[in-house]
C-alpha cells in the first residue's frame, strides 16, 4: 500500500472527528458507549463576574476533572472545596463511581489529598529540566447513602 504521513499542528476538524469516531467504533466492540457529558462548575460574584471554576466531563462511570482554577482574590475561602464537592455530587448523580485528575507539584497536591484523592502515578521532570512533576490522582465517589 502506498501512503504518506502528514505532520500538522492545525489538523482539519473533519480529520480529527474521523480519527475520534474510528477509535469510538473500535472501543464499542469491547465496552459500552462513552456517554460523555461535559461538566462545568462555575463561581461568580454578585455581579456575575467569573471568579473561577471546574471544567471536566463524565464518561464510563468516571468524573474527569480537567481544569480547576480560582482567582487569587477568592483562594483560601473554601471555594475550591465547594466546587469539587459540587462536581463530585453531580458526577454521582450521573452514575459515576470514581473521579480522577492531575496536578503539578507547584499546584495543589495537598489540597486534593485533603479531599480524599490519592496519587496513582507521577511524571517526573515536567516541565523538562525542572524539579517539578505531574501527579495523577483518583478518588472513589460515594452516593448520598454513603455507598460507593
Amino acid at each position: 500500500m502506498t501512503a504518506s504521513i502528514t505532520l500538522t499542528d492545525q489538523p482539519d476538524p473533519d480529520d480529527v472527528r474521523f480519527i475520534e469516531d474510528g477509535l469510538a467504533t473500535y472501543n464499542l466492540r469491547f465496552a459500552p458507549p462513552y456517554n460523555t457529558q461535559r461538566l462545568a462548575v462555575l463561581l461568580r460574584d454578585a455581579d456575575g463576574k467569573l471568579l473561577g471554576g471546574i471544567l471536566g466531563l463524565t464518561w464510563w462511570g468516571w468524573l474527569r476533572i480537567d481544569i480547576i482554577w480560582l482567582d487569587e482574590a477568592v483562594r483560601g475561602q473554601d471555594w475550591g472545596t465547594r466546587l469539587i464537592e459540587t462536581a463530585e455530587a453531580e458526577a454521582v448523580r450521573r452514575g459515576c463511581h470514581h473521579a480522577f485528575l492531575d496536578t503539578m507539584s507547584f499546584q495543589a497536591l495537598p489540597f486534593y489529598q485533603k479531599l480524599g484523592y490519592t496519587v496513582f502515578g507521577q511524571l517526573d521532570d515536567l516541565p523538562a529540566k525542572s524539579d517539578h512533576c505531574m501527579y495523577f490522582l483518583q478518588k472513589p465517589l460515594l452516593a448520598q447513602d454513603g455507598s460507593e
